[in-house]
């Protein structure tokens, strides 16, 4: 899932005080400002179950569960190779049902794909938002910030089998392994949101390859979802200063710091709005309380150890690419990079370790082919 500076956006991708509630964004909308989408954005299609999902479900699940647990069922058709054979692959965030048909996507489209498998099964869902696991990705001169939703399949009223009766536990599915091997702490959202973050990462994407008019459309359907998803308003404001549209970008992004106020995607994303703007000394201002916030910008670390590299410093490359790797540890580009650092410093050994490691985390298969290729011919190289 993805959250984007230079822009910054949120793609999908808190506390226990309830936010200020967003009002309604009807008036920082500019729909005569951009052309009819390319393909049609219908909310409804997000977590729509194809007939092929339902086939699967009566002839895999509902026609061999014992007693009607579905719920252990569908879990075990999840993690069980010999099923689903489900992949991970962030080249784009499917639908429900064509996550199901390709048996692949990221962490959202796979739980949408689960959460419309289980509604259909009529079990309960509860989906969450896992907090402090945020990541950033790049690309085309945008930094995404990724985070990550999991979902719980929950308790139902105790059901009388006979002569006895069964409890059944909640049971919570997670794509991706947590990063310190302990439980994430989550907050609770509802289904609605979860459909707001499908659409606000089709914006994303959109701005990615450069469709600035999809993306709008994608994102004024998440806000018109989802009104109080902060996530959609970066994002409206990045489409907005892309289109050269800067007023209505601050104004935006000034709609979400009043519920946010130390938000850095949108602090990072105001400098920049500002300064397009010539109003120097506002932004000046919000970048110190930035930097107050965010001591070390994402990236920081790989941009000077690409530089030492460049300078002829390998040792001082893989210190910082190290530094990176401990605070990113799932992103595949900083493994790739402190690999080659090593390469430089002829330890084979331990660039091979970190190859394998790019290519373990890598989300998608043109990446993860990439690595094990390169891993191959260091391997190769290293026998001769």
């Amino acid at each position: 899932m993805k959250f984007v500076v230079a822009a910054l956006i949120s793609m999908f991708l808190v506390g226990c005080a309830a936010p200020l509630p967003l009002p309604p964004s009807a008036d920082l909308l500019r729909d005569e400002l951009f052309v009819p989408p390319s393909t049609p954005v219908d909310a409804g299609q997000a977590m729509a179950v194809s007939p092929e999902m339902r086939r699967y479900l009566d002839e895999r699940i509902v026609g061999v569960s014992h007693f009607g647990d579905h719920k252990r069922r569908l879990v075990e058709m999840l993690y069980n190779r010999d099923e689903l054979r489900l992949e991970y692959d962030a080249v784009q965030t499917r639908t429900a049902s064509q996550a199901f048909a390709a048996r692949a996507g990221n962490c959202l489209s796979l739980v949408m794909m689960t959460g419309a498998l289980a509604r259909e099964l009529g079990v309960n869902v509860r989906y969450q938002l896992v907090l402090g696991n945020e990541l950033w990705d790049r690309s085309t001169g945008l930094y995404i910030s990724v985070g990550h939703v999991n979902l719980t399949l929950a308790d139902r009223p105790p059901q009388f089998l006979g002569a006895f009766m069964r409890n059944e536990l909640p049971l919570t599915i997670d794509f991706l392994p947590p990063r310190d091997g302990h439980a994430p702490r989550t907050r609770a959202i509802e289904e609605h949101t979860v459909v707001a973050m499908f659409l606000n990462n089709r914006a994303v994407e959109s701005l990615v390859a450069g469709r600035t008019d999809d993306a709008y459309w994608w994102v004024r359907e998440a806000l018109r979802i989802d009104p109080q998803l902060v996530d959609a308003y970066i994002t409206l404001g990045v489409v907005y200063r892309n289109r050269g549209l800067t007023e209505s970008a601050e104004q935006v992004l000034r709609r979400a710091s009043v519920r946010e106020p130390d938000n850095t995607k949108i602090l990072a994303n105001r400098v920049l709005v500002l300064r397009d703007m010539g109003r120097d000394a506002e932004a000046t201002a919000l970048a110190q309380t930035l930097a107050r916030l965010e001591s070390v910008p994402p990236f920081r670390y790989f941009y000077d150890g690409m530089a030492a590299l460049r300078a002829g410093r390998p040792e001082a490359a893989r210190d910082l690419f190290s530094k990176e790797v401990a605070r990113a540890p799932y992103h595949a580009e900083f493994h790739f990079w402190l690999a080659v650092s090593y390469a430089e410093l002829n330890d084979p050994g331990h660039a091979a370790k970190y190859l394998a490691r790019a290519m373990e985390v890598s989300t998608t298969r043109r990446d993860h082919d990439l690595y094990a290729s390169k891993l191959a011919r260091l391997k190769a190289l290293h026998v001769q």
